[in-house]
């Protein structure tokens, strides 16, 4: 009923003093217009003198605080004429308002509607243009020009003035909507009594509105080249009226981008395209800002694939267009395909909730919050549902094509500001989305891309997209194998790169302006910058450790119950503290901080620590178990707060004064620690360690740890093939858990990917879950057990709680499971679980480390039970299908049916 109000209020005395009414209205009904055309709305009334300033300092407030685009503000001086005209008697003063604050903005152009004319003028200027052979008819009701000023006076009414028109268009527009059915009300002449009636409602005419032909006037273009503005004439709408005279013709004026390059992008540009050319099959120009819609169709059609060599070329030919015509744009576009906005140790993060989404969505769609929350259960996804609502959303002008470098820069202001701030720059994206923008935008702001492209794919990409760029014109004619050589040649040379510097911030500006064979030496390792830590691999026994480190000099040291911790210090004595994940922990740790000056010895400028924190008992001088770790506060800590005291555990040097010591000996870099670093009891020791090849002394050094509430014990090689290997999981480190005892060698940890509803004791909880592990290679997660014991009932209901927020509606590409394993609910993959079992066995049903241990059968645990939940850990950093291989070849019945033992190769995790 509000645009009916509209014209009831236009038509009274009130509405001509109170501009704030229609405003207010447009805010109720919800109407799809940015606030500064609220404030134009209200200045197209009659006003009296105190009214206009007011208006006039809305104006002005709207035009310095609304970052709008050229097309947008060719909108509000074209709004701004119709304004004049409505103000003849304060023309000159607000004119020259309006042109200084437009000058601001370089904008100088103003566009001047046609002047109304009554029928009877309509009809001899019609028959003029006839004989002269130069009449513009538009849907049958001819366009007048050349009309004197006085019969343009004579002419207007009120339901012809700026706000009339501007109703009729905002019911036109609302009607989709499901609003209540309204009847426009009669006007007569202004010299006649104003009264309203309710004529019979037209709804054919409201339907020839939407369908009749609109012919569109040129106008001047803006300084932005490639966007085209136009001005529609809307057709004269004749409702029913008591007097015999006929309606005068209505005019408003509507602003619309050219979507020829969209649509092109929409339905036309395809990376997935064999023998794409970077060049000829970009559907932007060369030097062109990149629109973000193809990276949206790029994510669409990977989203689509199953295999990752192909999610990898589709991702590869996107980058190479993107070197080619734009390489600025490749660092955005890289951060965008992850997800990030800048590396993991920033802690940048958008921190939208899901719910304050949904309310955005259905602020900027006019849906209603229950329609998107079940959308939302129906689908399993919120970025669906935001680009069904927003499809179906018609706009009075479309804001311009979303860039992919402007998106990526929204998305950090985003991050970066506070609270509800967050809100305001989400909308204006949001309403600039077209096709599948909208999908990936909001699942960015979720954190759930659900692309299936992780780190090392990402790589390979990149590295792809290096080498076709290096080949343009000789790409096609080069052999799979040499082009896969090459490829291979360049993903090397990355990875190395990202694990000494994992800051994509300086690796893609140096590879741009250097190339990629200088890159590694331009990244080096720097403090502040963490690196991926070496990792160890598992092993069943003592016999086993000796029979892998046979003829070696090694050492063993205790595994401590802790949490990793990399502590840098730079050369202006910066501090800081990251975790395995390079999250950025300096600020969970202000005590170790505070008396950081103790550690190191006085000639020391710069260093890398790798080290472990534990809980420490300061009376009984003793280490607590992880859990209590746990109770810390997580950020922002305050010394005086602290209950739970830590200590410091180092065991390796990567980095000292400048220096890189990864390349080193394992011996060499201890020896380095303990020259240059002091221990302070219950506050930094060194790794207890002990330097044998006796089994007896390894047994016996075994049990002290276990009894010295540890782990286990950490067995590395002193000499021979002792150097640090960056984001490896290595052989040369092997770890010895006292959990070996009870038959499997290590406990393993596993995603959850579904749920099975409980019965009887367990009813409205989930009974039993649905675990995978993670194929690294084809990056996808492979079921090994369901598991149903190991639980309390509270741990039952926790699990219930998280997991009723990540059930997806179907199973998703990147899952490898048996139907005959189907759970009531699919899971996000979101959560670990460390899981002991008895031992592990060939499955013909589940697919964990399938074609490793047996070419058509995976591999499944027997007797499962859940040991804790791994915070610490991201579902792609899951136990492996190559590690759960190898545990199972290293178990003693296979080793004696087994010749020999299945070959592990060291890789990237």
């Amino acid at each position: 009923m509000w645009y009916c109000q509209l014209q009831h209020f236009q038509n009274t005395a009130q509405a001509m003093v109170n501009a704030n009414v229609v405003a207010t209205l447009f805010r109720f009904a919800n109407y799809r217009i940015p606030p500064f055309h609220w404030h134009l709305c209200t200045l197209q009334l009659p006003l009296s003198v105190s009214r206009m300033n007011f208006a006039l300092r809305q104006l002005s407030r709207a035009v310095r605080s609304y970052s709008a685009n050229k097309h947008q503000l060719s909108l509000l001086t074209a709004s701004s004429r119709v304004f004049l005209d409505a103000n003849k008697n304060k023309s000159k003063e607000i004119s020259n308002f309006i042109i200084r604050k437009m000058s601001q903005r370089n904008i100088t152009s103003f566009f001047k509607p046609k002047a109304q004319t009554s029928s009877d003028e309509v009809k001899k200027k019609e028959e003029a243009n006839k004989k002269e052979g130069a009449a513009v008819v538009e849907n049958g009701t001819p366009a007048s020009d050349g009309v004197s000023s006085a019969t343009k006076r004579k002419s207007e009414d009120a339901s012809n003035s700026p706000v009339g028109q501007a109703a009729k268009v905002a019911k036109k527009e609302v009607k989709d909507e499901k609003s209540p059915k309204t009847k426009p009300k009669k006007e007569k002449s202004p010299k006649s009594k104003q009264q309203t009636e309710k004529p019979k409602d037209n709804e054919e005419n409201e339907k020839s509105l939407g369908n009749k032909e609109k012919k569109e006037e040129s106008i001047p273009k803006t300084e932005d080249k490639e966007e085209t503005v136009v001005v529609k004439k809307e057709e004269v709408v004749k409702p029913e009226t008591s007097g015999s005279s006929p309606k005068q013709p209505v005019r408003t004026m509507c602003l619309q981008l050219n979507d020829t390059k969209v649509d092109t992008i929409i339905t036309d540009y395809n990376p997935d395209k064999n023998n794409y050319h970077p060049l000829k099959d970009a559907a932007w120009k060369k030097g062109e800002k990149i629109p973000y819609l193809a990276l949206a169709r790029t994510f669409q059609l990977i989203e689509e694939t199953r295999g990752r060599l192909k999610m990898v070329e589709i991702l590869g030919n996107f980058f190479s267009s993107v070197l080619v015509t734009n390489p600025d744009d490749l660092l955005p576009s890289i951060y965008l395909s992850i997800n990030q906005l800048a590396p993991a140790y920033e802690g940048l993060e958008l921190g939208v909730a899901e719910t304050t989404l949904m309310k955005i969505i259905c602020d900027t769609t006019g849906r209603k919050m229950d329609f998107i929350k079940s959308q939302t259960h129906i689908t399993g996804d919120l970025g669906i549902v935001a680009e069904q609502s927003r499809m179906a959303q018609r706009m009075m002008f479309k804001p311009a094509p979303l860039t992919i470098a402007g998106v990526f820069k929204k998305l950090k202001d985003i991050a970066n500001a506070p609270g509800k701030n967050k809100i305001t720059p989400i909308k204006d994206i949001f309403i600039a989305c077209r096709g599948s923008e909208a999908r990936f935008f909001i699942r960015s702001l979720i954190g759930k891309l659900r692309i299936g492209i992780a780190e090392q794919s990402l790589i390979n990409a990149v590295a792809t997209s290096l080498v076709k760029v290096k080949y343009l014109d000789n790409f096609r004619k080069m052999s799979d194998e040499k082009i896969k050589s090459k490829i291979d040649e360049v993903t090397l040379i990355l990875k190395t790169t990202y694990c000494q510097c994992p800051n994509y911030d300086k690796i893609i500006p140096t590879l741009l302006e250097h190339g990629i064979d200088e890159i590694e030496e331009r990244c080096p390792m720097l403090p502040g910058v963490p690196i991926k830590p070496m990792l160890a691999q598992p092993t069943k026994g003592v016999s086993e450790v000796l029979e892998r480190f046979d003829g070696l000099t090694i050492t063993c040291e205790f595994k401590y119950d802790g949490e990793r911790a990399q502590i840098h210090c730079d050369e202006n004595g910066v501090i800081s503290i990251f975790s395995r994940n390079q999250e950025n922990n300096t600020t969970k740790y202000p005590d170790i901080i505070c008396r950081i000056g103790e550690f190191a010895k006085s000639n020391v400028k710069s260093y890398i620590i790798d080290s472990e924190i534990v809980a420490w008992d300061v009376e009984q001088q003793m280490i607590l178990p992880f859990q209590v770790l746990t109770t810390r506060k997580r950020k922002n800590v305050d010394v005086q707060e602290i209950k739970v005291q830590v200590c410091v555990y180092a065991f390796d040097l990567l980095y000292l004064n400048g220096e890189p010591l990864v390349t080193k000996a394992f011996a060499d870099r201890r020896n380095l620690m303990k020259e240059n670093f002091n221990e302070t009891e219950g506050m930094w020791h060194f790794a207890h360690a002990m330097d044998t090849s006796d089994v007896d002394e390894v047994q016996q050094f075994l049990e002290e740890s276990i009894k010295g509430n540890c782990e286990g014990l950490m067995v590395k090689t002193l000499q021979k093939d002792a150097t640090y290997e960056i984001a490896r999981r290595s052989r040369n480190w092997l770890k010895l858990k006292k959990d070996y005892l009870a038959g499997c060698g290590d406990s393993l940890d596993l995603v959850v990917i579904g749920g099975y509803r409980g019965k009887g004791k367990r009813t409205g909880s989930y009974g039993g879950f649905l675990l995978a592990c993670y194929d690294d290679e084809n990056e996808e997660y492979q079921s090994i057990c369901k598991i149903g014991t190991g639980f309390s009932d509270e741990d039952l209901q926790t699990h219930a709680e998280f997991f009723k927020n990540h059930v997806v509606p179907n199973k998703k590409s990147y899952i490898a499971c048996d139907s005959s394993l189907e759970p009531d609910d699919w899971f996000e993959p979101v959560q670990v679980w460390e899981v002991k079992c008895a031992d592990l066995s060939i499955s013909p049903i589940h697919k964990a480390a399938i074609g490793i241990a047996d070419p058509e059968k995976g591999i499944s645990l027997r007797f499962p039970r859940f040991i804790r939940i791994r915070d610490d850990k991201t579902a792609e950093m899951a136990t492996t299908g190559r590690e759960v291989a190898y545990m199972y070849n290293s178990q003693d019945q296979i080793k004696n049916q087994q010749s020999r033992q299945t070959a592990m190769d060291d890789d990237f995790y």
